[in-house]
């Protein structure tokens, strides 16, 4: 019955759309890191989800791609769901509870982006970290809301931590059919490890924004990362978060091509 059902959800189109949704979210991580590394030699804009979408958005063409990145990253985040629900067609075991709610958390993500890119479509679009910003200052006035902020922050560090943990160790290898290219543990281990530090980064920033009282300082990935050029060799360690997390993003094409779904 469970086997049925995975197949009729999760047929040969659906999987292809959301193998492309897999490829557009690495486009969007190849943006940011491109941001990046212009931040480090003195550019402006938003180091995050955002500010590549409004980069999609400047370019010729840039409203249709939006749409095909809303999407294709929405039938990713509906097959995520449905892995939550019904496990993965490629495991033979139903899958544990922490599997569930992994996958579960990845949809609510591609969820997120989607509807980020369906805004910016939609000529809507707005920065992410302006937004952190005002949510952060409301939250702020409440003793409820700095503990919803500090567990936010603790979160964000925990899934840093998560993706660390994923490339140092080489687990991400399971995600794959095998045999894959030898340069696909290269670019999982540098661009898991990447993403995960700046992940952290901007919730150790939460957490530190909100016992001082300071939602500027709240203002996500973006925040984290315009920090860190300001700290000793910043201009050396901003263009090596941007090069690994633009390495996550074409690492995201290798999951595109091998990945178990």
């Amino acid at each position: 019955m469970r086997a049925g059902a995975a197949d009729a959800a999760q047929n040969t189109p659906f999987e292809r759309i959301a193998r492309v949704g897999q490829a557009t979210s690495g486009v969007v991580h190849a943006l940011i890191g491109y941001i990046v590394v212009r931040l480090a030699f003195g550019d402006s804009g938003n180091a995050d989800q955002s500010g590549a979408l409004a980069t999609m958005a400047a370019a010729p063409g840039g409203t249709a791609v939006l749409w095909v990145t809303a999407v294709t990253l929405a039938a990713l985040a509906l097959w995520r769901l449905t892995e939550a629900v019904m496990g993965k067609r490629s495991d033979l075991e139903d899958p544990s509870t922490l599997d569930r709610l992994k996958s579960a958390g990845v949809a609510l993500a591609y969820v997120a982006l989607a509807y980020t890119a369906l805004r910016f479509a939609l000529g809507s679009g707005r920065s992410s970290s302006e937004q952190s910003v005002g949510l952060s200052a409301r939250l702020m006035q409440s003793g409820g809301g700095k503990a919803l902020l500090v567990a936010a922050g603790l979160v964000a560090v925990g899934i840093g931590a998560y993706h660390v943990y994923k490339g140092v160790s080489r687990n991400f290898l399971d995600d794959l059919h095998r045999p894959v290219p030898g340069v696909a543990t290269v670019l999982g281990v540098a661009g898991y490890t990447a993403k995960g530090l700046a992940i952290a980064g901007a919730g150790i920033l939460v957490i530190v924004a909100t016992f001082t009282s300071d939602p500027a300082k709240a203002t996500g990935l973006d925040g984290a990362l315009k920090t860190l050029g300001t700290v000793p060799f910043g201009q050396v360690l901003l263009c090596a978060a941007g090069l690994g997390i633009a390495t996550y993003g074409v690492y995201c094409f290798v999951l595109a091509r091998y990945g178990r779904m």
